[in-house]
């Protein structure tokens, strides 16, 4: 069993930034990958970044170059840095594990409970 908790989030300007971290007590494997997700309001969860357990990144397009995700492998903690934020950014971010070799939703393991992150102008 795993349980996974964000902190992090807040309402910020629009260029701000926010760390968001996402702490895991329980059984974390060498081969599972870390993974942030998004839900803004009424739509559907989409993945942002992920990270496997030798610290190679993953970023969908819209983040790249603005996000940075990172872990802490003695820490089991994984990190999102968010730099130059827009109001598309706006959401809740989980963050989740996953052993499936897949970062779709449905191959997620176990989830968070989110935080919210709010990008305004």
């Amino acid at each position: 069993q795993v349980q996974l908790v964000e902190s992090g989030g807040g309402l910020v300007q629009i260029g701000g930034s926010l760390r968001l971290s996402c702490a895991a007590s329980g059984r974390i494997g060498s081969s599972t990958v870390m993974v942030w997700f998004r839900q803004a309001p009424k739509k559907q969860r989409d993945l942002v970044a992920a990270i496997t357990s030798a610290g190679t990144p993953y970023y969908v397009d819209s983040v790249k170059g603005r996000f940075t995700i990172s872990r802490d492998n003695a820490k089991n903690t994984m990190y999102l840095q968010m730099n130059s934020l827009q109001p598309e950014d706006t959401g809740v971010y989980f963050c989740a594990t996953t052993n499936a070799g897949r970062l779709t939703s449905t191959a997620m393991d176990y989830w968070g409970q989110g935080t919210q992150v709010t990008v305004s102008s």
